[in-house]
């Protein structure tokens, strides 16, 4: 039986963990002052007298302290920095921008295969389902092998598979395309927490986060808006080839752009194996020469169940799960709504899809700055000190955003208000989503920074097996109960949702502290 969580078992793990962190090469100046390796102080003046690296102005505490190796990504030039996060976000919105564009190509589909749209949205189920299993092999995969030949391989089979998807002549084979193009596209978004984690400090995490989930959040409805346009005047395949030629675009900027950001901080500058050919990094012979200085196949393959296994990354696994696949669910459906009870015309789609566009946008802009101020306010009321759960503090501002969005959106569906009403309930639950993506995210980066990858993987599983679970049923259950009473319950269970992040913002420390930290050879 599993103890209970007493202010004494809490203080008492505490200790544990700092001396296990006292053991590592690059210490956290945190620990000794805190017993907690999740809080960490970003004032510097709080640590005056004590040998800390901090940033160019001598405020703000560099964590974790880089080495002085110059190979350390985190030694990177900012320019080799910048470049790197805008090529990990415009591969992270390749999957979802080619995904989406089938919510509009199953109209003309529909009619060509003689199939219902019902049936032609199955593809785009399996496509989301492979979308959260290709995202846990992404993880482990690059842990072992290395990022880079991970980051190659599958965006050159993401290129393929995209092609395959332009060229079917079937719905079978159409289908199967679509299916496999998810499972190697998502590789990026999958990944994109650990080259964050890989290359920029904890200070830095909040506004890299929402560049890089920016990207993911606005890809679902610039590829409905293009595919729109297109199919009033063009065939069907030309939209995805046109996402071919994206895909085409992403793979020229990872092999042209990207390195090799893995690196190991348990191992001191001298048995670190230098880089030598950035040609052997893209083909991944380096990182296989180097493969025992991280962990073991087993280890590896076993990171995403450890990860799991920690109740905060489980429950906001469920959170996100709960919430976008309403986001999913009308992103999928509403083309075939506006058409029905609109009279839609494909422009008229296209059109639009400016709407959510603009809400993630709202979203990344305003979440731009207000990530910053809740954490430095945070800061400020806590002795210059900062834990994760600071960052869950905004989702209260993003869950009713949700919840009332979608509510009066089923109202506003049911009734046939002015389809602008529409679009600007459409915007602000996107802009929501945008807000609570990159809360969750910076949580669980800051909790469990050993295991970056594998807590961004899980969070991927969750917004994706969310939407396959929504898009299945989305159309027959609003058929069955109606718009309001189907929306209702949705706003229901977004409700409900939040309660989870209200028992992580009580419990979460504690059951931080009780459950240890992911221990990974690396």
């Amino acid at each position: 039986m599993a103890k209970s969580l007493g202010s004494k078992d809490v203080e008492k793990q505490a200790h544990v963990l700092a001396a296990e962190e006292s053991t590592t090469a690059v210490r956290n100046p945190l620990i000794n002052e805190f017993g907690d390796y999740g809080a960490h102080v970003l004032d510097a003046a709080r640590l005056h007298g004590q040998d800390i690296k901090t940033t160019p102005d001598g405020k703000t505490v560099l964590i974790p302290q880089p080495s002085i190796d110059p190979n350390d990504p985190l030694n990177w030039t900012d320019s080799q920095k910048q470049i790197m996060l805008f090529v990990i976000s415009v591969v992270a919105f390749m999957p979802d921008f080619g995904s989406s564009m089938a919510i509009i190509t199953l109209l003309p589909q529909a009619i060509q295969w003689q199939k219902t749209q019902n049936t032609i949205q199955h593809n785009l189920v399996g496509n989301l389902f492979c979308l959260g299993a290709g995202g846990l092999f992404t993880v482990w995969l690059s842990a072992y092998f290395g990022r880079l030949p991970v980051l190659v391989s599958f965006t050159s089979m993401a290129l393929g598979t995209s092609a395959w998807c332009a060229a079917a002549t079937s719905f079978e084979s159409y289908m199967a395309a679509r299916i496999l193009n998810g499972f190697f596209s998502i590789v990026a978004q999958a990944g994109g927490l650990m080259y964050i984690q890989d290359l920029f400090f904890f200070h830095e995490h909040p506004r890299k986060i929402n560049i890089w989930s920016g990207a993911i959040i606005v890809s679902p409805y610039l590829g409905p808006l293009i595919a729109a346009f297109m199919i009033s005047t063009m065939p069907w395949p030309n939209v995805f080839w046109v996402a071919t030629g994206f895909t085409a675009l992403c793979w020229i900027l990872v092999v042209g752009l990207a390195d090799e950001t893995i690196y190991n901080r348990n191992l001191p500058q001298e048995q670190q194996t230098p880089p030598k050919s950035r040609l052997m990094r893209l083909i991944g012979v380096e990182q296989w020469r180097s493969r025992h200085d991280r962990q073991t196949f087993w280890q590896a393959v076993m990171r995403p169940v450890v990860a799991i296994s920690k109740v905060p990354v489980l429950l906001c696994t469920i959170y996100y799960f709960l919430n976008f696949a309403w986001v999913i669910g009308v992103n999928a459906t509403i083309s075939i709504w506006l058409t029905d009870a609109y009279g839609f015309t494909p422009y008229n789609l296209g059109m639009f899809y400016f709407a959510p566009i603009l809400g993630s946008l709202l979203g990344a802009l305003v979440g731009h700055w207000l990530h910053d101020l809740v954490g430095k306010i945070y800061i400020q009321r806590h002795d210059g000190k900062i834990e994760p759960e600071a960052r869950l503090i905004i989702i209260w501002l993003a869950s009713p955003i949700m919840a009332i969005s979608i509510l009066i959106l089923g109202f506003a569906l049911q009734h046939s208000w002015h389809y602008m009403a529409i679009a600007v309930l459409t915007a602000v639950q996107v802009a929501g989503i945008m807000i609570a993506t990159v809360a969750l995210n910076a949580y669980l980066l800051d909790a469990y920074p050993e295991g970056s990858g594998e807590v961004g993987a899980w969070i991927v599983v969750g917004r994706t097996w969310g939407g396959f679970m929504a898009t299945y049923i989305e159309i027959n259950w609003v058929k069955q109960d109606g718009l309001v009473n189907a929306f209702g319950a949705q706003t229901g269970i977004t409700a409900a949702a939040a309660l989870i992040v209200l028992f992580l913002g009580m419990y979460g420390k504690r059951i931080r502290l009780w459950q240890g930290r992911m221990k990974f050879a690396m």
